[in-house]
C-alpha cells in the first residue's frame, strides 16, 4: 500500500507518519517537504516539491502511484493570512487543485483526504454549540476562506468527476513538536524558560477568553487514517473532543504544572483584527462511522506539550 503525505515535515505530518510506520509497519510512505532534511529509510521517502507548481505535482503522483493520498500541506497559521492574504489563498487552494488534477490524471482512483479547519465555522450563536457539520460556513480570516475553498473543490470534484475524495474539519489540535507561534507551545516555551530562569517571570498573552476545543495530534491523525480508510466519499467529518477549553484554562494549567509565581501581561500585538469566541465540535459523526475516541486527556496533551518545550530550552542553553 503506497501512501502520500503531503506536508510530511510538519508539526501534523510528522505524527502522522509516525502514525502509520507504528500501525501500519507495511505501507511504503512519501511525503512532502519543502527541502531536503530527512534521511530516507526503506519505507520512508522524502520529496522536495512546489505543490503550487502543476507539472511538478503531476509527474510526482504519477510516479508514486499512491492508493492513500493525506493532503495536510497548507499555510496554517491564521495572523499570517491577515498580513498575506493572498499568498495563503494561493498556497493552499492551487495546492488543492494541483493534486485533484492529477488524481485524474490516474487510471485508478486513489483516495484523498483534504483536511480543512473548523475556522470555516467562525461566529457562531450560541444555540449552535456544539458545531456539527450542517452548519453554514462563515469565514472570517483569509485562511478560512482558503480552507472554504479547498472542501468546495473536493466536494465539486467527487460530484463532478467522482474522486473519492473525504473531507476532515479539525478543531485545534496541539502536541509535541508544535511551532512557537501557536497558542499551546507559545505559553509552554514562556513557561519552561522561566522554569530554567531564562526568563524573567512573566509571560505575554494575547486574548484569554476565547474557548477553544482542543484535540492531541497523535488523536487527531488516528482519525485522519480511520477517515480516509472508512469515510464515505464526498462527506466531511468533524474532529473534536466535544469540550470547550478558554485559554484562560489553557495557561493556567501550564502554570501549575511549574508551580512558580508568573505574572501575566496581555499584549496588543497579539490580538486577532477578528476573535471567534468559541470554537467546540461535535465528532459523534466521525465516532459513528469509524469507532474513532480520543485518548489523550487535555491536561496530559499540556504536560507533554511542557515537557517537549522543556527539552527545546535545553538546547538552546547548549547552544549559547
Amino acid at each position: 500500500m503506497r501512501v502520500l503525505i503531503t506536508g510530511i515535515g510538519g508539526f501534523v505530518g510528522q505524527h502522522l507518519a509516525r502514525h502509520l510506520c507504528e500501525v501500519a509497519p507495511n505501507y511504503e510512505i512519501h511525503g512532502t517537504i519543502h527541502r531536503s532534511r530527512h534521511l530516507e529509510t526503506s519505507h520512508l521517502h522524502y520529496h522536495t516539491v512546489d505543490l503550487r507548481d502543476i507539472n511538478a505535482t503531476q509527474a510526482l503522483i504519477h510516479a508514486i502511484q499512491p492508493h492513500f493520498i493525506y493532503h495536510l500541506a497548507a499555510q496554517a497559521f491564521v495572523p499570517r493570512s491577515f498580513i498575506a492574504p493572498w499568498e495563503t489563498l494561493e498556497n493552499n487552494i492551487r495546492s488543492q487543485l494541483n493534486i485533484t488534477l492529477a488524481c485524474l490524471e490516474l487510471t485508478y482512483q486513489p483516495r484523498l483526504l483534504v483536511v480543512g479547519s473548523a475556522e470555516v465555522y467562525g461566529i457562531v450563536k450560541p444555540e449552535e454549540v456544539p458545531m456539527t457539520e450542517n452548519l453554514h460556513l462563515k469565514p472570517t480570516s483569509p485562511y478560512s476562506v482558503s480552507k472554504v475553498a479547498q472542501e468546495m473543490l473536493a466536494l465539486q470534484y467527487h460530484l463532478s468527476h467522482n474522486l473519492q475524495v473525504m473531507r476532515a474539519r479539525p478543531f485545534n489540535h496541539f502536541g509535541p513538536g508544535q511551532n512557537e507561534r501557536f497558542v499551546a507551545p507559545a505559553f509552554a516555551m514562556q513557561v519552561a524558560r522561566i522554569e530554567a530562569q531564562e526568563q524573567s517571570p512573566i509571560i505575554s498573552v494575547g486574548d484569554l477568553t476565547a474557548q477553544r476545543d482542543f484535540t492531541d495530534v497523535r488523536d487527531i491523525v488516528a482519525a485522519y487514517q480511520l477517515i480516509i480508510e472508512q469515510g464515505q466519499p464526498g462527506d466531511v467529518y468533524n474532529v473534536a473532543s466535544n469540550e470547550a477549553h478558554s485559554i484562560s484554562d489553557l495557561l493556567s494549567t501550564l502554570i501549575q504544572l511549574v508551580n512558580l509565581p508568573i505574572e501575566v501581561h496581555i499584549d496588543e500585538n497579539r490580538l486577532r483584527p477578528v476573535e471567534i469566541p468559541i470554537l467546540r465540535g461535535d465528532a459523534s459523526h466521525l465516532r459513528a462511522s469509524t469507532g474513532w475516541q480520543p485518548h489523550y486527556s487535555f491536561e496530559q496533551s499540556l504536560a507533554d506539550v511542557l515537557d517537549d518545550c522543556r527539552f527545546r530550552v535545553s538546547k538552546e542553553r547548549s547552544n549559547k
